[in-house]
Parts: structure tokens; sequence; C-alpha cells
């Protein structure tokens, strides 16, 4: 048994698109249904969603052999966190709020086993398929894929660098949490949050690091999309249930 290629992390490589869409609802039946819809990467959250390991190993069985890829956001960029994550079987993950260099470093470093990271050692752990996989501990680190996510000023101020660091494969901005460290919260879409957005978008591109966004708004999505963002969530498991759900109600109750 040879250790599953990472399609998602080739891809940014390659500088293909790559279209997702968040998974919050810590459901495996939910994650079973957005598994052959066709998109590129899934989002399984851990930070702002009731999810914990037992429950993200059934999405990731419910996603495998479906379309896309999961990525996994820990609750924070924490090294035992991330340990577990990766011992589950990820093998991309979203760590958020990362405010400079170092701190992208310690993500990355979370994610390789020594030398070149501190990863715990488990020769039994899924992520290795239990111990099947010939030489997984040499190969594991080749297809880690570590995205960081930008929430604050310190992160915008600190782009270029965060970007340079060695292993980070993509910079995600998070507007939610950018528009709330800027004096907009609950206002992402605020003229000076978008600008940012894209400014942004422009000088990771210039740096030559994919650039990741979310947003569930549809024209949005498609400008970050024609200015370079490389890896875009188009929607959410809970908003694309909510819309629904709302507009079904009013069609039959007014």
């Amino acid at each position: 048994m040879d250790i599953p290629r990472n399609a998602f992390k080739r891809a940014l490589a390659e500088g293909r698109r790559q279209i997702g869409i968040w998974s919050s609802l810590g459901s495996n039946v939910v994650a079973e249904i957005l598994a052959p819809a066709g998109f590129d990467w899934v989002l399984l959250d851990m930070e702002h969603s009731p999810n914990e390991i037992p429950g993200l190993i059934q999405q990731m069985q419910a996603l495998a052999g479906g379309t896309a890829t999961p990525i996994v956001r820990p609750a924070w960029n924490d090294p035992v966190v991330i340990k577990r994550v990766l011992d589950a079987g990820a093998q991309s993950i979203l760590v958020p709020f990362v405010q400079n260099a170092a701190e992208a470093r310690a993500a990355v470093a979370a994610t390789r086993y020594p030398p070149h990271g501190i990863r715990g050692v488990s020769a039994g752990a899924r992520g290795g398929r239990y111990g099947r996989i010939d030489g997984y501990l040499q190969k594991a680190n080749a297809e880690m894929c570590v995205l960081v996510q930008i929430e604050t000023p310190m992160g915008v101020a600190n782009l270029e660098s965060i970007a340079a660091v060695e292993g980070v494969d993509g910079v995600f901005i998070g507007p939610s949490d950018l528009a709330a460290t800027h004096g907009h919260l609950g206002n992402p879409g605020h003229p000076d949050i978008d600008k940012l957005i894209f400014e942004a978008g422009a000088r990771l591109a210039k740096a030559g690091k994919p650039a990741g966004f979310l947003t569930p708004n549809q024209e949005l999505a498609r400008r970050t999309i024609d200015a370079g963002f490389l890896f875009v969530a188009v929607g959410s498991d809970s908003g694309l249930m909510v819309k629904a759900a709302d507009a079904l109600a009013k069609t039959f109750k007014g």
C-alpha cells in the first residue's frame, strides 16, 4: 500500500484553479452528499464547528472516492491539535490566525516529522493506514499541504514574509475576521475590506504564492477568480441549507 497522492497540493503547485465548499455541519452524511458533487476541495471546519476527531474521521471516510480533497481547519495553530488531525488521516490543513512568519513556520513544523519538524511519531495511526503504508514516515512530509489564514492587520502587514516561509503552499484571506479586526465587524463587504482583499491577492500573486478565499456571493467569487485567486470556496453546507429551507418555507407560507 502506497501513500495517497495529495491532488490538491499538486494542483496548487501547477497553478490549476481549485473550487471548493465549506463544510461546517460536522456531519458524515453531509460529507457523503458533497463528495460526488464535483468540487475540488471540501473544508472540514474544526474552528467554528462542533467537530472533533472521531467525527472528522467519519467525514473523511465519507469523502473518500469523491471528487474533492478534504482540507481540515484545526481549531488553532497548535502542534498537538495538528498532530491529531494528521494522524486521523488529513494531508491538507488550513491553519487559522497566522500573523507572522514565525507562526507560519510553526504551522509547517507541526506537519513534518523530524528532522524537518516536530510532528510526533505513531506507527499505527490512520494517516499511515494503521502501519500498512510502507515507508509512511519517510514519505508523509512530501504530501502535506499547509495553508495559512490571514485575518488581522499584522497578518496583512507581514503577508510577503508569511508567503515566503518554506512549506507554506497557499495563503487564505479570511474576510470575516479581516473585517472585524479592521473595525468593520459583521461587514466583510465593506469597500475598505473589499479593497484590502484584492490588494492582498495581488501581493500574493507577485510573491508567487496561491491565494485562497471564501464567499457565498457568486459575483465576488467570480471577481476573486478573475483576479487570480487559485483556491476559492464558493459556499457552505450550512449556508445552502439555510437559504433553501427559508426559500421553501416562504414559498408555502408567504
